[in-house]
């Protein structure tokens, strides 16, 4: 009766070892998937609903992502990341990420995914001014880069860390191509951010959707989709502007983290962000889905106009990347 009872207790930890790991199996950890943030929380939901893997919320920023990958190298704990793609293209080079591609692969546009599969785009935002009218109490909604120096939005400006936040340095790269800087002169940027510190701009490091619907900050340097969000879905009294001088567009991509501890349901989830039902969300978020036949026609109907989107340019994102660092490091030696 011994030996039976041993049997069945070893029987009983073999089944309950092989459940907690069939559980453990069916988890991918994603480094910076805000539920907050282009509607990752509908995502994520739809991730698990169809692919039976949970991927919990995670609110660390690109560059925190990139930290915390490099300090686990020789033991990973993320399976999947979402990066601003600067900073996809650094965590390839520093041998955090491996080559998977997709099962969409084939539709993605050259020039928007790491040709050994490194990198992926996913979709991609334009950046400009999400601006809170009330919060304004009546003054003008800015129209430029040159007006956010007035002193009347003294206050009233925010922008992400650039320093830290991938959305930080696209605001940085795209006030400097504006004002007749290059990715190898950040003089016009670091001049601008000099200015701008005249009227007390709030600099999270985080996503601060939730900071602009409640008026605290009433214009935040930020991505369209976002501000779609806000007057679409919340219903908030926000308006998206695209600066006379010029923006940027820029992707934002996935990698597979190397030696992914759970790697075989990480793929299951960069599969699914690229599939018809996964791009849709992205879309029904407003932004723009790398592949371009998901964006529904309603949808696109309530973006501004061509015309407008005229001003957003695209840059080589390689050479984004590489000047990064050192205009880090001149930020937060001149301005901060």
């Amino acid at each position: 009766m011994s030996l039976r009872f041993h049997r069945m207790a070893r029987l009983g930890l073999l089944a309950a070892t092989l459940v907690a790991g069939s559980a453990m199996a069916q988890t991918a950890i994603c480094y910076n998937c805000p539920t907050e943030w282009a509607d990752w929380g509908t995502q994520l939901k739809a991730i698990k609903a169809r692919t039976g893997v949970t991927v919990p919320p995670d609110n660390k920023n690109s560059g925190q992502s990139l930290a915390q990958m490099a300090a686990e190298k020789a033991s990973p704990v993320a399976d999947v990341t979402y990066l601003g793609v600067t900073f996809a293209v650094q965590a390839a080079k520093d041998g955090l990420v491996e080559p998977y591609k997709p099962a969409a692969w084939k539709d993605i546009p050259d020039g928007l995914k790491d040709p050994a599969g490194n990198w992926f785009t996913i979709h991609s935002g334009t950046l400009g001014f999400m601006v809170n009218v009330d919060a304004l109490k009546g003054k003008p909604i800015p129209k430029s880069w040159a007006d956010l120096l007035k002193p009347e939005y003294k206050g009233l400006i925010g922008y992400l860390d650039p320093a830290s936040a991938f959305v930080g340095y696209v605001g940085a790269v795209a006030v400097n191509e504006a004002r007749g800087g290059t990715l190898d002169n950040f003089k016009p940027a670091i001049d601008y951010f000099k200015a701008l510190q005249k009227n007390e701009p709030i600099v999270p490091k985080q996503t601060s959707y939730a900071r602009v619907l409640s008026g605290e900050i009433a214009i935040l340097l930020d991505y369209d989709f976002n501000a779609y969000r806000a007057k679409y879905k919340d219903k908030a009294n926000v308006a998206f502007v695209i600066p006379s001088e010029g923006t940027l567009a820029v992707p934002y991509v996935m990698s597979l983290v190397a030696k992914a501890p759970h790697a075989a349901d990480a793929k299951k989830v960069l599969d699914f962000t690229l599939s018809d039902e996964g791009q849709a969300i992205w879309a029904k978020a407003y932004l723009r889905p790398v592949r371009a036949n998901a964006m529904p026609k309603d949808i696109e109907a309530q973006f501004l106009p061509a015309s407008e989107y005229a001003r957003a340019k695209s840059v080589d994102y390689g050479r984004m990347a590489a000047a990064q660092r050192a205009f880090s490091d001149e930020y937060l030696k001149e301005v901060r």
